[in-house]
């Protein structure tokens, strides 16, 4: 179990560095790929684009779910890193939009579009590797070690970037040093792909394969009989992708441009959230492995929609003990509710066909929910000009995982069948 796990971990923490950089990168790739002008306008952009990547991942779970399902947990994964750290060092060697105009831009979006494809299976398939290994009593703990190595990935695109642009200049940065985290994700990939190419087969679709117990056709099983899970899925998962990507993705570039915090500032402050992440999220889903996921999961949405507003209110303020406390009561939010939805998303679809109804509908829902969220916070601000609304956009995000928590069925004490 321990070797399954440090593996579970080490590989979906590199695929996450490799998308994650993206995000921190935000800034200067919009000044490089686009051409001089309106930088608001460019920034909305450069989110597009980071949407684009979430786009191509419902179409990614469809074909690494029935990877999955059909030829196993472990061949989905392993051709997934590969798929996952190439496009990360193309980025890192594409000419800038002063080198080859709007080509760039183009190069840059198809490159997404790749780096989506393979998230949209490797995320999901590593959740269903590690929850199908776990025992009894123990499945949402070790389930959220995703979220954990999720974390560390981050974390490690933000030390990495912080680290490479210290002794530069910028001129030296923008010219060349911003490709060097880009160009790491190569050799990282390939450690991950030789973990867990070295990784035992999930015990639990073992069992099913010899049992004949597998789907023959598990994308159009899953569409037919299971829409019902995966409405349910979509709906508790919304208050997942939202909020972590609002968190994680968007603040850090809203810290610097609206709020006016020095880099080094707002990056410190995105570390101290990634940490509390780092720790919430394990907590809770230990609790629903006592108490039950639903239970931890109606608190967190509850929570949610009493507690954001008043985040934000202390979040504008804008001056760094107040963006640092309002950040992390945020992450304390995202972890609690988070924890257990791993878990929760293996446990709701059988085996037969769970790879493939979990990554679609995980997927469905990031794409529209969580890819989207920087462009549509950045768009809601030049609209209004009120941060303020951004806080009714999670509200209507927790209401919607409440009514979906109504109709669902704790699992957490069965056997996964």
């Amino acid at each position: 179990m321990r070797k399954v796990i440090i593996s579970g971990m080490i590989g979906n923490g590199l695929e996450w560095y490799d998308f994650a950089l993206y995000s921190y990168m935000a800034l200067i790739i919009s000044k490089l790929f686009f051409p001089a002008g309106d930088d608001a306008a460019h920034l909305l952009a450069t989110f597009g684009i980071f949407a684009v990547g979430f786009v191509a991942r419902p179409f990614g779970g469809i074909f690494f779910g029935w990877l999955g399902d059909k030829f196993g947990r472990r061949t989905a994964l392993v051709t997934a890193i590969f798929m996952m750290a190439v496009p990360t060092g193309c980025i890192g060697l594409l000419p800038t939009y002063a080198q080859i105009g709007i080509a760039a831009p183009i190069l840059l979006t198809f490159i997404r579009l790749l780096q989506g494809l393979s998230l949209g299976g490797a995320f999901s398939g590593c959740i269903t590797f590690l929850v199908e290994h776990a025992p009894p009593g123990r499945r949402g703990l070790i389930g959220s070690t995703t979220i954990s190595s999720l974390v560390i990935g981050f974390l490690l695109g933000a030390v990495l970037a912080s680290l490479i642009k210290l002794p530069l200049s910028e001129a030296q940065y923008e010219s060349w040093g911003w490709r060097i985290p880009f160009l790491l994700g190569i050799p990282i990939g390939f450690i991950g792909f030789y973990i867990r190419h070295h990784c035992d087969e999930s015990p639990v679709y073992t069992a099913a394969k010899q049992e004949d117990s597998l789907s023959k056709a598990p994308v159009r099983d899953t569409l037919i009989h299971e829409w019902r899970h995966m409405l349910q899925a979509i709906g508790i998962y919304i208050t997942v992708t939202m909020p972590f990507y609002l968190l994680t993705a968007y603040l850090l570039t809203f810290s610097e441009k609206n709020l006016g915090l020095l880099p080094q500032d707002a990056l410190l402050i995105n570390t101290a959230v990634m940490l509390i992440l780092f720790v919430m999220a394990p907590f809770s889903a230990w609790l629903s492995d006592k108490i039950g996921r639903k239970k931890i999961l109606i608190t967190g949405a509850m929570a949610f929609f009493l507690g954001i507003y008043p985040v934000f209110l202390l979040l504008l303020k804008g001056d760094f003990r107040s963006v640092l406390l309002a950040q992390s009561a945020f992450a304390l939010l995202v972890g609690f509710y988070t924890g257990p939805v791993p878990t929760m998303l293996v446990e709701i679809f059988p085996t037969r066909v769970r790879y493939t109804g979990m990554a679609i509908s995980y997927n469905i829902c990031a794409a529209l929910f969580g890819g989207t969220t920087p462009m549509i916070c950045q768009w809601i601000i030049n609209q209004t000009g009120n941060a303020h609304a951004i806080a009714y956009y999670v509200m209507a995000a927790s209401v919607v995982s409440l009514v979906s928590l109504y109709f669902y069925r704790d699992r957490y004490q069965d056997a996964l069948v």
